[in-house]
């Protein structure tokens, strides 16, 4: 076995968002050495890791000859060179998530195939090459009004991703390739991670309720556990499951789902990384999802995924009236409410609903913590400097 600790061993790490900067929380902790690229010379990784480098993760050269330097390579990004992967693979360096998994993932429209094709219950959707093929069927009557526009590749955090429901809305669609969803009406939106390591070990972390922001289509509020019937809580740790055992993933999986009026579980899409329905870990579980990820990419025994108490995670994202140098407004009123933690990313420069940071609140009753959560939110304010 690989001693991982207080060793010459290298982890490399494409993309040095949020994500990556948490991860290298838990890798400081095991003194585990750290390399990561990313374009940003002020990415939040750039000062935490042992290693940075400055460059393009959809570059085949820069990703292959980044990943030449490490002994285990990750990510925090699907956006990255997938080929450069492949090659690393073929030559002995391990990836993890896999090239495999990955180029399953990062095209809605293969992903949205793949779930067809393993029996995994999603919502009736079509692909369309462009948007000149869209917009035929819809003159044709073929497609109807409403529906939810996705667009394959690119999407995050909100974007490239729009509700459809008159003429006037396919306006400012991208002409890109895209698939039109059915509109689900479901009562909750709902997220199960799954960890999975190379020698097969599986665990999943307990059911979240995700609450969106109407604008932004953003996330705006994280529950664990979600408020739902022990027996739909069952369905959706198992279709979880299910997922990860097809697309044999390593490493964590996000799996985000729709609970339907009549309870059924439908999967939207997934993320093969930590993810922000996962964030509430770090206060409220026995092993948060950053640690489960290195231990799932290095093999080691996966932690327990149970929570502590009950967690609700807020994100902080800039103000739609600001841009520029960021301001935290009222973080010290916050921080006086009872099992309040921000976690600060950062980013120096706030635009509007760019994500910023997030808060958590852990409380024995999830109601409490609830309440509390939207105080949160009414109170702090990500602005800029005047």
């Amino acid at each position: 076995m690989l001693n991982y600790f207080s060793s010459d061993f290298k982890l490399g790490i494409l993309g040095g968002g949020q994500l990556g900067k948490m991860m290298l929380y838990e890798t400081r902790k095991f003194d585990i050495q750290t390399n990561v690229l990313d374009p940003n010379a002020e990415a939040p990784c750039s000062i935490s890791c042992n290693y940075f480098e400055q460059g393009d993760l959809m570059d085949y050269k820069t990703v292959l000859e980044f990943g030449r330097k490490a002994d285990v390579v990750t990510f925090e990004i699907e956006g990255v060179n997938v080929d450069a992967l492949r090659k690393l693979e073929e030559e002995g360096i391990k990836t993890y998530p896999s090239a495999a998994t990955l180029e399953k993932i990062q095209n809605k429209g293969i992903q949205k195939n793949f779930y067809l094709e393993n029996d995994i219950p999603t919502a009736v959707f079509q692909l369309y090459k462009n948007k000149e093929e869209l917009l035929k069927e819809i003159q044709q009557g073929k497609r109807k009004l409403p529906f939810v526009w996705k667009s394959t590749t690119g999407g995050y955090d909100g974007k490239g991703v729009a509700v459809i429901k008159t003429e006037g809305d396919l306006k400012n669609l991208p002409d890109a390739e895209c698939i039109a969803e059915e509109m689900i009406p479901f009562k909750n939106e709902l997220a199960v991670i799954v960890a999975r390591n190379p020698s097969g070990e599986v665990k999943t972390y307990p059911v979240v309720e995700m609450e969106f922001h109407p604008v932004a289509n953003q996330v705006e509020y994280v529950i664990c556990p979600a408020r739902i019937d022990a027996e739909v809580t069952e369905k959706a740790r198992n279709l979880a499951k299910k997922v990860s055992e097809a697309f044999k993933h390593v490493g964590l999986l996000a799996v985000e789902m729709f609970q339907t009026k009549d309870d059924e579980i439908l999967v939207n899409e997934v993320a093969p990384r930590p993810h922000n329905s996962g964030h509430y870990s770090i206060e409220a579980s026995y092993t948060n999802q950053f640690e489960q990820h290195i231990r799932a990419i290095l093999d080691l025994p996966l932690g327990n995924t149970d929570s502590k108490v009950g967690g609700i995670m807020v994100n902080l994202v800039g103000d739609e009236n600001y841009t520029g140098e960021v301001v935290y407004q009222n973080i010290k009123k916050i921080m006086k409410m009872p099992g309040v933690t921000p976690h600060i990313y950062g980013k120096k420069i706030t635009r509007p609903f760019r994500k910023m940071g997030h808060v958590t609140i852990v409380n024995e009753k999830i109601s409490e913590a609830r309440r509390i959560a939207e105080e949160v939110k009414n109170s702090i304010k990500v602005i800029a400097k005047k």
